[in-house]
């Protein structure tokens, strides 16, 4: 059985056995790609094992104009998707539980690569991420902590955040879940109308053919993604190749192929990894 808790005190009590413990940190709104995290948490911590999934929308993470108070809050649902994927509880807490009366000024500095792609984007979003995730480990107590490698920007910092600051947590990154055309599954798909979801099917098609193109290089690989995008009549942000930690991609080693478009106005992030090419 799923048991829902709404506070530090409550949780306390509900993991006072001492146990293997998993996490999943997600914003609700949960659907198969979030089930994939915690099945996989489930493989990761066996059935004499525990797992939690955090529910909280996070304000710290959202800048300015952003979708804070029309991110989708269904905790309900959620509920019945944490207990379908045999989840034991579920910490959905208020934003003064995580934060206090009001907020202390304090954040987790997310360093040079917290300042690329989606950090040069948003402002300040890598902060809020590091800080709330950070809190929550140190509240949760997890032994391994599984993200999607769909915010894979997100996944590197917070395996530089564990290392530098010495958390006692393995961190998994699982791959993407994908809808039948490819998409990659997001709760702020259902922001997008029937246009826009059938547009959106670009993004992976684009990704595909700069895959295919990696083995020309880097620039090969960002070109053929943009060209893509570029005939949809896209709103791009940002096509990038790196190497697998975000740095300069590295001809001949694995790496990764990075996008972030805006679709009717709903901005959706990808990627995939690529093996990257000798520069002819």
């Amino acid at each position: 059985m799923t048991s829902l808790v709404t506070n530090r005190q409550e949780l306390d009590g509900a993991t006072a056995i001492p146990m293997t413990t998993a996490v999943v940190m997600t914003m609700g709104a949960l659907h198969d790609g979030h089930g994939q995290l915690m099945r996989e948490a489930r493989m990761r911590v066996g059935t004499q094992g525990r797992v939690i999934v955090t529910d909280f929308v996070n304000p710290t993470q959202f800048g300015a104009g952003e979708d804070f108070d029309r991110y989708p809050r269904t905790l309900d649902a959620d509920m019945e998707v944490c207990a379908r994927n045999g989840v034991d509880i579920v910490f959905a807490p208020a934003v003064s539980e995580i934060y206090g009366s009001s907020e202390s000024g304090i954040y987790v500095d997310p360093g040079s690569r917290g300042s690329i792609l989606e950090g040069k984007s948003r402002p300040g979003h890598f902060a809020g991420v590091l800080t709330v995730v950070a809190k929550l480990m140190h509240i949760t107590r997890p032994d391994v902590a599984l993200f999607g490698e769909k915010d894979y920007q997100q996944l590197v910092l917070i395996r530089d955040m564990v290392s530098a600051l010495d958390f006692r947590v393995v961190v998994v990154g699982v791959p993407t879940v994908r809808e039948s055309d490819g998409l990659a599954m997001s709760s702020r798909n259902r922001y997008l109308s029937d246009r826009a979801r059938a547009r959106s099917a670009t993004i992976p098609l684009a990704l595909a053919a700069g895959k295919a193109a990696a083995h020309a290089g880097a620039d090969a690989a960002v070109a053929a993604t943009r060209d893509v995008l570029v005939a949809e009549g896209m709103d791009i942000d940002y096509v990038a190749c790196t190497d697998e930690s975000l740095n300069e991609p590295i001809p001949g080693a694995p790496g990764r192929l990075l996008l972030a478009v805006v679709v009717d106005g709903t901005r959706l992030i990808d990627n995939v990894p690529v093996e990257v090419g000798m520069t002819s």
